[in-house]
Formats: C-alpha cells, structure tokens, sequence
C-alpha cells in the first residue's frame, strides 16, 4: 500500500512540475509578444525624423517634402520637389520650393493659404535628400552628377570631373545655383585660383549647383 502511495506521489508532482513549466512559458510568450505590439505602437507613435536638421538647407529638385497643414488632412502630404523645382498641392497648384529653406517654404504656403483658411499652420519636412550632388558641365574628362561631400569646394569638384579638355577656357569657369527661386552665377578664374590668388572664387558648393566648363 506505502509502494502505490509513493509511486501516486511521484506521479503527482511530476505532474505539478511540467503544468507549472508550461505556464511559465507561456506567460513568457505572452510577455514577449506584449513588448513585441507595445515596440510596434512605440515605433508608429513617434514622429517622422527629417533627412536633415539644417535651418539654412537650401530644398533642391528631387527631394522628398512632407508638409503638414494643421487640421487639414486634405492638403497635408508628401511630394517631390520636380526638376523644376516646383511642388504640386490642393488649392495651390504649383509653388517653388527648390532654392527655399523649408521654413521660407512653410511661411509661403501660409500666405498662399490664407485666401481659403483662417490662421493656416504649416510645417515643412525634408523627409528625404535626394540632391546632395552637384553637376560639372561642359570642357572636362568626366562631366556628370558627383555627390556632394562636406565643405566641397569648385576646386576640388572639378579635380574629381578629371580635369579639362584641350579645349577648355578655365579663365571663365561659372557655378550656377538657385537660390531663392532666383539664379545666381559664381565665377571662377582657374588660373588665378590655383596660383593663390581670388581665392574668394573658391565657393563651398552647395546641392544642385552646376559648375560650367565653357
């Protein structure tokens, strides 16, 4: 009788022991897969990061723009800035952007907007940065697009183009730049910047600037 009582025994607690693993890995699942929704909210919950935090970024044609229009689903969006560096919205058509900071760009959708919305709030995004490349044009080895790299000088884009052809007239180099819906040229004397001279002639270049090699 002692004999089957520990055996029951034995089987009890055998028993006692893999219900109490098994629930304990299932409450673990069930936490697990509790993180896993709560990162899921927390990740859709935080607000859109720009692709720069820049004030004075200069918006140039093919970046990505997310414009919000407090209490305006309708209006608020994300566009493209065009090659002619113009953007598309309701109410709006089109509005240069390209050669505007996103806070210039902001206050002008404002003023366009208050002919149909009181006390219109608007904030502009560069959501994506698909310009940071600059352009060589004209008498060079290897005209194109090149990235942009920090604190880029004309100087060292046109090293990076392989130099001129014979043909190239390196005293009237001109960097062209919009800026401000308006275009701008900056000239470079090649010859007198490389000898020391002018050296104010050397601009830091800027997205979507094109430097011309007549």
């Amino acid at each position: 009788m002692k004999k089957w009582w520990h055996i029951t025994a034995a089987i009890s607690l055998v028993s006692f022991s893999i219900s109490v693993r098994v629930q304990g890995q299932v409450r673990k699942d069930i936490k697990s897969e509790s993180a896993h929704v709560m990162s899921a909210v927390d990740i859709k919950s935080q607000p859109l990061k720009p692709a720069t935090d820049d004030p004075n970024y200069s918006i140039a044609p093919e970046d990505v723009l997310t414009i919000d229009v407090w209490k305006e689903p309708e209006i608020s969006r994300t566009v493209p800035v065009r090659r002619d560096g113009k953007i598309s919205l309701p109410l709006l058509n089109d509005l240069q952007a390209a050669g505007l900071t996103p806070t210039q760009l902001g206050f002008e959708i404002v003023e366009r907007l208050r002919a149909t919305i009181v006390h219109p709030q608007v904030t502009v995004i560069v959501a994506q940065m698909s310009s940071l490349r600059i352009y060589v044009l004209g008498q060079v080895t290897r005209g194109g697009a090149y990235p942009l790299v920090p604190d880029m000088t004309v100087m060292q884009a046109l090293s990076v183009a392989g130099g001129f052809t014979p043909y190239a007239n390196v005293k009237k180099i001109h960097v062209m730049r919009t800026e401000n819906g308006a275009e701008k040229i900056f000239p470079l004397n090649y010859k007198e910047v490389s000898r020391g001279r002018k050296s104010e002639q050397n601009i830091h270049l800027k997205p979507g600037d094109t430097i011309v090699v007549p």
